[in-house]
C-alpha cells in the first residue's frame, strides 16, 4: 500500500510536469489538461478496484493549501509604488463590481431554474462570482508587466471578497442584519490580523538562521490562515498582506523599530523563499486539479440543466466583464476580458455550501462545466496578436 501511494504521488507530479510543458508548448491551460487527465484515470482505476473514499476530505485540503501558495506567490511578485495607486484602485473596482453583478445575476438564475429559495440560491451563486486566482495568475504570466499586475490584484481581491461575503452569508442564515454585521466584523478583523501577521512574517524571514528556515515560515502562514478560517475571517487577506510586505520591505522604512528588523542577507533569503514557494505551488495546484478531475462524475456533466445553467453563467461572466472593462476605460480589453476563470476557489466554496445546506436541486455538473469552459477561454488572451506590442497598461500614467 505504501509503495503504491508513493508510485501514485510521484506519477501524478511527473504527469503534471509534462502537462505543464505540453500546455506551454501548445498554449493550452495546464489546468484543463490536469482535470482531463484525472477524468481519464477514473475508469482505469475504477476497473482495478481502487477506492475513492479518501478523495472527499483530500481534495478540499490540497485545494486550500494550493490557494494559499498561489496567492502568496502572486503577492511576492508585486511591487507597491506610488505610481501603482491608480492600478490598484481600478483592480479593486473591477473585482468588486464584477463580483456583485455576477452574484446577483447567478442568484436570480438559480432561483428561477433550480427552484432554490433566495438563501440557498445566493449561497450556491456566490462561488461562481469569484475569479479564481489559482488560474488567473498563472494565465497572466505571458502578459506585459502592468497587465499582469492588474490580473494579480483583481483576482486576489476577488478571492478575498468572495470568501468574506460567502462565509458572512452562510453564517447569517439569510438574515440581512446578521449578514451585514458578520461582513463588517470579518473585514475589520481580517485587516487587523493581516497587519500584525505580515510584520511577524517579515521579522521571521529576517531572523531565521540555519538549514531549516522556510518550513516554519510556511507553517506559520498556514496556521494563521486556519485560525482565521475557524473564526470566519478572510485569511487570504493575511496571505496577500504577508507576501506584499515581504516583497516591499520599504513600507516599514518610516517606522524606526521596524526598520531595524531588516538584515543585509534579506534579499538573498527572499529569492530562495520565492523559489521554494513556486515549486510547492506547482505541486499543490497540480495534485488538486488531477484529483478533482478523478473525483468528477461525468454523469453530472451530462445533465441538460447543468448545460443550461453553465451556458447562462458563462454568457453573463463575459458580457459583464466586457462592459465593466470598457466602463473603467481599461486598455487591452481584448486580452483582459478573457481572464475571468472560475476554478479552485469556486470548487472549494461550492463544496462548503453543499456540505452546509441542501443544494441537490442545483446541478453540480455546472461547476465543472463553468471551470473547464472559462479555463479554456483564457486561451483567447494568449493569442499571438494580442500579445504584440505595448499598450497603455505597460506605460506609466501621464503626468497631470
Amino acid at each position: 500500500m505504501t509503495n503504491t501511494a508513493i508510485l501514485a504521488l510521484a506519477g501524478l507530479l511527473l504527469i503534471a510536469y509534462l502537462a505543464d510543458i505540453f500546455g506551454r508548448r501548445f498554449r493550452i491551460p495546464s489546468v484543463v489538461i490536469l482535470i482531463a487527465t484525472g477524468m481519464a484515470l477514473r475508469p482505469i482505476l475504477d476497473a482495478s478496484g481502487a477506492e475513492r473514499g479518501w478523495l472527499e476530505p483530500a481534495v478540499p485540503i490540497i485545494g486550500t493549501i494550493g490557494l494559499i501558495l498561489i496567492v502568496l506567490e502572486g503577492a511576492l511578485d508585486l511591487e507597491l509604488r506610488r505610481e501603482r495607486t491608480r492600478l490598484i484602485a481600478v483592480s479593486f473596482a473591477s473585482a468588486f463590481i464584477g463580483f456583485v453583478v455576477c452574484a446577483a445575476a447567478f442568484t436570480w438564475l438559480l432561483y428561477r431554474v433550480a427552484g432554490l429559495d433566495v438563501f440557498r440560491a445566493t449561497l450556491a451563486a456566490l462561488p461562481f462570482a469569484v475569479i479564481s486566482s489559482a488560474i488567473a495568475i498563472p494565465s497572466a504570466a505571458a502578459l506585459a508587466p502592468r497587465a499582469r499586475e492588474f490580473v494579480v490584484y483583481e483576482s486576489s481581491i476577488s478571492d478575498i471578497l468572495g470568501v468574506l461575503v460567502f462565509y458572512a452569508w452562510l453564517d447569517s442564515g439569510g438574515s440581512i442584519g446578521w449578514f451585514e454585521a458578520g461582513l463588517g466584523i470579518g473585514l475589520i478583523g481580517s485587516i487587523l490580523v493581516a497587519l500584525v501577521a505580515a510584520v511577524g512574517l517579515y521579522a521571521l524571514l529576517n531572523r531565521m538562521r540555519g538549514h531549516v528556515r522556510f518550513v516554519p515560515l510556511l507553517a506559520a502562514i498556514a496556521f494563521v490562515y486556519a485560525c482565521g478560517k475557524a473564526v470566519h475571517l478572510s485569511p487570504l487577506v493575511v496571505v496577500l498582506a504577508g507576501g506584499l510586505l515581504l516583497n516591499n520591505p520599504q513600507l516599514l522604512s518610516r517606522v524606526p523599530n521596524l526598520r531595524r528588523l531588516h538584515t543585509p542577507a534579506y534579499d538573498g533569503t527572499l529569492r530562495e523563499f520565492k523559489s521554494l514557494v513556486a515549486e510547492l505551488t506547482f505541486a499543490a495546484k497540480s495534485l488538486f486539479f488531477v484529483l478533482l478531475g478523478y473525483w468528477t462524475d461525468l454523469a453530472h456533466m451530462a445533465d441538460p440543466r447543468a448545460w443550461l445553467v453553465a451556458g447562462s453563467m458563462i454568457a453573463i461572466i463575459y458580457a459583464t466583464r466586457l462592459v465593466l472593462l470598457m466602463a473603467l476605460r481599461q486598455p487591452a480589453v481584448e486580452r483582459l476580458v478573457w481572464i475571468a476563470p472560475r476554478g479552485l476557489i469556486t470548487v472549494l466554496l461550492y463544496l462548503t455550501a453543499a456540505g452546509g445546506t441542501d443544494l441537490t436541486a442545483s446541478p453540480f455538473g455546472a461547476v465543472m462545466l463553468v471551470v473547464l469552459a472559462t479555463s479554456l477561454l483564457v486561451l483567447q488572451a494568449k493569442r499571438p496578436g494580442a500579445l504584440a506590442g505595448p499598450t497603455a497598461l505597460d506605460r506609466p500614467p501621464a503626468a497631470p
